[in-house]
């Protein structure tokens, strides 16, 4: 298995634990996160390493990813696995699979790349690569139809994951600033140049709320130890600001927020099947975003405006996410009740859309495949 980031580690970490019903002596290995690590999982190269995101960013860590993933290509058909799992990271992982399927080994690719939003001629480059494609939403599958691509929706487990009931929002207060207990969480994302780029935004953006507010608290949940050591340099130009910078434990910050100030990304989905008001930004380098913009075909590019196919929440990307278009933004919410009810009415039936056993069903699509196989795989079930 290999997972590029933070969200692939929490796929990949479900994923073991329903193969583990399956297959209990099954073995797992390649490069994950702490969450897989925790079930057993052997990563021989650190996950850290694959998060870049950006065409110009990955520019100058091209050679190191070129060489990790000739290097586990090599190990996998030398000494080949009964099947290979690619969670996400489709830059990384496509090319990989591609080599291992033409040495016949099984492959699977989990999260379908957003061949809705843009690069849709992937499905053809997908259909070589891949034996069987885990989808998250129920929408995917249509864009598959073209070249008859095995595939199977799963949900996405963080829906089955997170409480059904909601937590207690305040919105029948008039105004949620004037309470002594307000929280603004800022999740800026778990990569280096998501901190680089748009942490400074949310944190100006903090600064001028702030300034309005007396009463707001502010925390930031970074996604690892290099997160927090890249955050804790830049909150040395924030003095003037209550924030609580915490390692890991995001959703508890955001399960504790009154609104959120997000990167857009799997984090956004989260926050939705939470049922919190958030304000979704997203910045990168100038030529970076010059080559994506030209590529998207999307109205939108948050998880829960795509889910609901219309805007729930605001999206501020690039030029437009802006300290002063955030902090205003969040101003809204924090000041219009009805506008957070109708938003959690709105991921309400996101959660309803996406809540089945996601883990279970994943595996056992797994399973379906390796029984397909020529390979002797035994199961408990057999």
């Amino acid at each position: 298995m290999v997972a590029g980031e933070a969200s692939g580690d929490i796929l990949g970490e479900g994923l073991i634990k329903g193969l583990k019903v399956i297959y209990p002596d099954i073995e797992f290995y390649g490069i994950g996160g702490p969450l897989m690590i925790a079930q057993g999982f052997d990563s021989q190269v650190p996950m850290e390493k694959l998060s870049v995101m950006g065409l110009v960013e990955v520019l100058s860590h091209l050679p190191e990813l070129l060489g990790i993933r000739r290097q586990l290509k090599n190990k996998l058909i030398n000494t080949p696995p009964d099947i290979f799992i690619g969670i996400d990271a489709p830059d990384f992982n496509l090319g990989l699979e591609k080599s291992l399927k033409d040495a016949g080994i099984l492959t699977v690719h989990y999260v379908s790349p957003s061949v809705w939003a843009w690069k849709r001629k992937r499905i053809f480059k997908i259909k070589k690569a891949v034996d069987l494609l885990l989808c998250l939403f129920p929408f995917e599958g249509e864009y598959y139809k073209e070249t008859n691509q095995n595939l199977a929706y799963v949900g996405h487990p963080l829906a089955k994951e997170i409480n059904k009931e909601l937590a207690p929002q305040r919105s029948d207060s008039t105004e949620v600033v004037d309470n002594d207990n307000t929280t603004i969480a800022i999740l800026p994302g778990s990569r280096s140049s998501e901190t680089r780029y748009l942490l400074p935004a949310f944190l100006e953006a903090a600064s001028i709320l702030s300034r309005a507010h007396k009463n707001l608290h502010f925390v930031i949940p970074a996604a690892n130890q290099k997160r927090y050591e890249e955050i804790s340099l830049q909150l040395q130009a924030f003095k003037e600001l209550q924030v609580s910078l915490v390692l890991g434990q995001s959703r508890q910050v955001m399960r504790k927020a009154d609104v959120i100030m997000i990167a857009s990304g799997t984090a956004t989905l989260e926050a939705a099947l939470l049922g919190k008001p958030m304000v979704v930004a997203y910045k990168m380098a100038s030529l970076t975003y010059a080559l994506y913009s030209r590529m998207l075909h999307t109205r939108f590019v948050s998880l829960p405006n795509i889910l609901a196919n219309e805007l729930v929440v605001p999206e501020l990307l690039q030029d437009n996410a802006t300290a002063e278009n955030i902090a205003a933004e969040v101003k809204i919410l924090l000041l219009d009740p009805e506008k957070r009810k109708a938003i959690s009415q709105k991921f309400v039936e996101i959660q309803r859309t996406l809540n089945v056993d996601s883990n279970a069903i994943a595996a056992k699509a797994v399973e379906k495949l390796l029984k397909c196989s020529p390979l002797n795989v035994s199961s408990k079930n057999d």
